[in-house]
Formats: structure tokens, sequence, C-alpha cells
């Protein structure tokens, strides 16, 4: 004997059920509506089981009804009652929306994060800082010490020419005159042209 499901508030037997998906399959409007009757609010539980968002799940609810009007005609008696079959498609509908939001918030994520990249490879940037430091260094062992002295003042402590030429108790022409040596020696050992 067959048994009375209880889905959606409407009493149906599961044989009525499959009837009017056997009508909805031929496209009969009125059969659907008994359908969507019957299994609606069945349907709604599943997918916010699933889903969670009651209006994501109100929208996959209608998906999914929506879904049964275009594929009736693929239900199958011999592979399980109609109303498994339309909880079947409820459930992998829900399941879908679930990895599909959160494959965009991943991909949201990812985008936001390449958004926050630098423009240029930092570790690059440092390693080609500290070579140029060290060129600078090898360049400055290069100079006398006397240019080396006033250069250093000069441009590592912000000295000028005065400060420099008291510094070093050196008339100022000649501080003048070591500082531009030793820049040219500079120049021509870091190989910067003009």
């Amino acid at each position: 004997m067959e048994e009375a499901v209880r889905v959606g508030g409407v009493s149906s037997a599961g044989a009525d059920l499959e009837e009017l998906l056997r009508r909805v399959a031929l496209g009969d409007e009125e059969a659907f509506a008994g359908v969507y009757d019957a299994v609606a609010s069945g349907v709604l539980g599943v997918v916010r089981a699933v889903v969670r968002d009651r209006a994501q799940s109100e929208e996959v609810t209608q998906e999914v009804l929506v879904e049964v009007w275009r594929t009736a005609p693929r239900y199958r008696r011999d592979r399980g009652t109609a109303i498994n079959w339309i909880l079947t498609l409820a459930h992998r509908r829900a399941v879908d929306r679930v990895r599909s939001v959160e494959a965009a918030a991943a991909r949201d994520h990812k985008a936001a994060l390449l958004d926050r990249l630098p423009e240029y490879d930092e570790v690059v940037e440092h390693v080609e800082r500290r070579l140029e430091q060290e060129q600078v260094r090898r360049c400055l062992r290069t100079l006398t010490e006397v240019q080396r002295e006033a250069v250093a003042l000069a441009y590592y402590r912000g000295l000028t020419y005065r400060e420099v030429a008291e510094t070093l108790s050196l008339p100022l022409g000649t501080v003048k005159t070591r500082l531009r040596d030793g820049l040219i020696r500079l120049r021509d050992c870091l190989g910067v042209t003009l």
C-alpha cells in the first residue's frame, strides 16, 4: 500500500505526486501548481539547511522549482519516488550555491591580496640597494684619506663646504678642490656618465 507523504502542508500520496510530475512533463501548468504547493516548503527546508541564508535559500528554492518544471520529463519512477527526486535536485542545487559563494569569496580575497602587493619586487629592490651601497663603499676606498673625509662630511653628515673646512681645519678652497676631485673619482669608479 502506498504511504501518504506530507510535504509543504499538503497531504498527497506518492503516486499523486508522480502523476502530477508526469503531467508537468507534458507542460501542464495546473499540475505544476499542484507540485509547487506540495513540495515548495520541503524544498525550502532542505535548501535552508545547506545554504543557511534566508534570501539565498528562497532564490535557490525558486531555481529548483523551475528546474523541476524544465526537467520533469527526466524523472524516472524506477529510480525513486518523485519527492526524493525533487529533494535531491534541491540538495544538489543548494550545495552548488554554497560552493559558488565560497569560490567567489576566495576569488575576491585573492584579488584583494593581489591589489595589496607592491608593483615592484621588494626583495629585488633590497638586493639592488645593497649592491649599490657596496659599490659606493668600494669606490670610497679608492679615494685618498683626505678626499674620503671631505666627501663623508659633506654627503653623509650634510655639512656645507665651509663647515667641512672648519671641521678639517683646512682652507675653504682646498676643501672644494678635494671634494671636486673625490667626486670625479667616485663618478668614474661608479661608471656614471653625464
